[in-house]
């Protein structure tokens, strides 16, 4: 949201009675604050994360922060302690233009209209009890939406503020909003990361708060994030065509002989580059059907094929499903355990037509390879601020796939 800009003193018009920008007090803390922090916390860990660095001192403060992007507001709500109720400074001609944004900018950010036409001045001033009180006021000092990484000059209005209430001013770094939703452009992922800084007297001057942003930020988009060196390697090798080539031929091998299925491939590199989830999904998808049609034929043949892992006990239970369903039978397979291996051996043996066995198994397999691949590739994205643990989430994978499958070999032996 765009902050106060010049202060000046104008009467209100009543253009603006009308649109609800009278001041009135901070929207109260407690309950609401905490479901504002959740519901914007949420959202930005959906939209590629949210990294948290310091804390607001106790008692009430002024918050400056630099502004790139209306998402600064949701960067900001889910940073900052619920406890202090932050309140946001909005500007009264935009976000107070009309009773619906009006509403909207006051429920979702708690925010406050703060005329940039002259007047400003007397709405912020109207928050001194609140933060006399142990309250928040964060305001972008700039006034308007900046380009990222170039903070323009700093208006005075949050040092009067800070001056009136006797609290400290706090300066606030953000960096990745900009990426996440640029000025005129289009929401796109990223990682958001906010550096809360040591308080500054609020004798201090426009110029020593904006340096103080400026620092916070420099240093927030310079830190390099953790990351895991096999996480890079994987990533490297999913955003390649040798990704696409893996998965393609993992699969096919999987659906001949290979007993390891191509969902645990793509639990592995999904993650690791979300990105590439649904092309990698789709290569894995076209490599088990080409395989599963190849695995019919071979067995109508009569070329067999070893099928580690499996039971003789598998093997019947499909051959009763294809008397009673032909190549409808297949859609079993995602859910039964049973590998995709055997449907195809025993499509074969019982003279199924390549065809429909094809699209049956488009219809089965297409619903479970692009459900786990998408599943993990989302969760990728969630994890994002935790990759540095990467060979810890393999480990666990690789150890709940061998518990899984031998839960299903056991079962169906």
């Amino acid at each position: 949201m765009t902050g106060p800009a010049r202060a000046a003193a104008t009467p209100r018009t009543d253009r603006a009675d009308r649109a609800g920008t009278r001041p009135r007090g901070p929207v109260p803390g407690g309950f609401a604050a905490r479901v504002r922090r959740g519901l914007w916390r949420g959202v930005l860990t959906v939209t590629g994360g949210v990294e948290t660095r310091g804390r607001l001192p106790r008692g009430g403060c002024v918050v400056v922060a630099n502004h790139t992007s209306h998402a600064d507001t949701a960067a900001l709500l889910a940073a900052l302690d619920a406890r202090h109720a932050p309140a946001i400074g909005a500007a009264a001609d935009y976000w107070f233009a009309s009773r619906f944004r009006a509403r909207i900018c006051r429920r979702l950010a708690a925010g406050f209209p703060v005329r940039r036409s002259g007047g400003g001045m007397d709405d912020l001033l109207a928050h001194v009890p609140a933060l006399r009180a142990g309250g928040a006021v964060v305001l972008f000092p700039e006034g308007t939406r900046g380009r990222d990484g170039a903070l323009g000059a700093f208006h005075k209005g949050a040092l009067v503020l800070a001056r009136e209430a006797g609290v400290p001013v706090v300066p606030v770094g953000i960096a990745g909003t900009g990426r996440l939703l640029p000025k005129h452009g289009r929401l796109r992922p990223a990682l958001v990361r906010v550096r809360i800084g040591a308080p500054l007297p609020a004798a201090t001057t426009p110029q020593a708060a904006r340096d103080a942003v400026a620092a916070l930020h420099d240093r927030t988009v310079a830190e390099p994030l953790a990351d895991s060196a096999v996480r890079k390697r994987v990533a490297r090798l999913a955003g390649s065509r040798r990704g696409l080539v893996l998965a393609f031929g993992w699969a096919l091998a999987e659906a001949l002989s290979w007993p390891l299925m191509p969902e645990l491939l793509l639990a592995a590199v999904c993650v690791a580059a979300p990105r590439r989830a649904l092309k990698l999904s789709l290569a894995a998808l076209a490599g088990s059907l080409a395989g599963g049609v190849l695995a019919l034929q071979l067995a109508a043949s009569g070329v067999g094929l070893p099928a580690p892992l499996t039971t003789d006990r598998m093997r019947t239970e499909v051959r009763h499903e294809l008397v009673a369903e032909a190549a409808g039978a297949v859609r079993h397979q995602p859910w039964n355990g049973i590998p995709f291996k055997v449907y195809a051996k025993e499509a074969g043996h019982a003279q199924v037509p390549p065809g429909d066995f094809l699209a049956a198994a488009a219809r089965a397999r297409g619903t479970r390879t692009l459900t786990v691949g998408l599943a993990f590739g989302a969760f990728g994205f969630l994890a994002h601020r935790h990759r540095r643990r990467y060979g810890t989430y393999l480990l666990l994978l690789g150890g709940g796939f061998t518990a899984g499958l031998t839960m299903i070999v056991t079962g169906w032996a």
